[in-house]
């Protein structure tokens, strides 16, 4: 993770609920056979709202539902989420599900049904077990401690080993923002915005045009630089509430302390992201690829992602094999203009290829350092100052018996 700034702190503790005026809650409906399946996150107050949703041609039902809510108003208040069926595929009575699930928890909350959110994850073509999210719905109880957010992390997963939390806070003209983050995602892992599901919350008062840039800006250097097996989900999105209760002078570009938000919002979708790729399914490494010396920023990301994504890749670093000619061939066809001639390859701090050619090196030495949990790859370009970053997960047996069995 970059280095945290000494004005931005990491917050430990109740996560998607610690910033000012926001509640958690999570319980068993029984979409899943045992598990949490069932969560809403709720605000005290109508807050600004942004969202990046999936890239996928096919979107699910909660996903159209969500973004005409916010296109209304610019507004959500509460967010009511099921894991273990995604209602994608599901036509129109999937849609009719998902504003049922909307208009339900409003009832519930006293607050119009377009202030809610919905999102589901899991199996696609499915129909919702209604009658148990009904229930469910009207058994959530809103909680503003640890309990509260644990359970909503919990019941937003799918094949997730664990949940995924974190917070950090910053002061902005003497009043402390929080900005806390949760999210789900272990394979169907190829955002752009897509395949997993995020959710941020902030007590800062801060602009609706402004938020959603800023949510932009954050997705595209995080969750946009993850992928666990290449697929693009039907169903996924970040969706992000501020509230306004730290009750800052309004954020916005022009703010003094713009770019100090930006960082705190970067580090918590970072933490969310690396989270997730760490936990790809079958996993048993992350692996970091770092790009420098690229023509821009963003053909460094296009490179990295590309590198990390590569099945030979993935493979090569599950089974210790430090095949270097596999970065360097995923790097060549990620469509970025680059002169192979001047570039260098590293495996951890293990120099293997130098002006495009190969260095000696130690198998050995590489060999023991992947198998390491977390691997590095830089590469190092010279086509100008342009640096990115990406993240992933080694590719083993595991994977395949995973998705082999999804279903059953």
């Amino acid at each position: 993770m970059q280095a945290t700034k000494p004005s931005i702190h990491k917050v430990t503790g109740i996560n998607i609920a610690t910033p000012k005026g926001f509640y958690a809650s999570g319980l068993h409906c029984g979409v899943k056979h045992k598990k949490l399946d069932l969560g809403l996150i709720y605000s005290i107050k109508p807050a600004n709202a942004a969202g990046v949703y999936t890239t996928n041609q096919v979107q699910a039902a909660p996903l159209k539902v969500t973004q005409e809510s916010i296109k209304k108003e610019g507004k959500l208040q509460a967010i009511i989420v099921n894991s273990g069926n995604a209602n994608a595929c599901t036509g129109k009575k999937g849609q009719e599900d998902a504003k049922q699930m909307q208009i339900q928890t409003a009832n519930k909350l006293g607050i119009p049904p377009h202030l809610v959110g919905v999102a589901s994850t899991g199996v696609i073509g499915e129909h919702l077990p209604m009658d148990k999210i009904t229930a469910g719905i009207q058994n959530l109880e809103l909680d503003a401690e640890l309990k509260g957010s644990i359970d909503f992390s919990q019941a937003i997963l799918t094949t997730d080993t664990v949940s995924k939390n974190t917070a950090y806070s910053l002061k902005i003209n003497d009043k402390t923002i929080t900005i806390a983050g949760t999210a789900k995602g272990s394979g169907m892992i190829h955002p752009n915005m897509a395949t997993m599901l995020g959710f941020v919350t902030t007590d800062a008062n801060i602009h609706q045009d402004d938020l959603h840039e800023a949510l932009s800006y954050a997705v595209e250097r995080t969750f946009n630089c993850i992928t666990v097996d290449g697929d693009t989900s039907t169903n996924d999105m970040v969706l992000m509430l501020a509230n306004g209760m730290a009750e800052n002078e309004e954020l916005n570009k022009n703010h003094p302390e713009w770019d100090l938000f930006l960082d705190a919002l970067v580090l918590v979708c970072e933490d969310l992201g690396k989270l997730i790729a760490k936990d790809g399914e079958g996993a048993s490494k992350l692996i970091e690829v770092n790009v420098r010396g690229a023509k821009t920023e963003k053909d460094a990301r296009i490179i990295a992602k590309t590198v990390v994504g590569s099945p030979l890749v993935k493979t090569a670093v599950f089974g210790c094999d430090a095949n270097w000619g596999r970065i360097l061939a995923a790097a060549g066809y990620s469509g970025v203009a680059f002169n192979p001639d001047q570039m260098k390859i590293l495996i951890g701090d293990h120099e293997v290829v130098a002006d495009g050619e190969p260095v000696v090196f130690s198998e050995e030495e590489i060999r023991n350092y992947l198998k390491g949990q977390e691997i590095h790859i830089t590469v190092i370009l010279s086509e100008g100052y342009g640096n990115g970053r990406a993240w992933g997960c080694d590719l083993t047996y595991d994977y395949v018996q995973i998705n082999a069995s999804y279903r059953t």
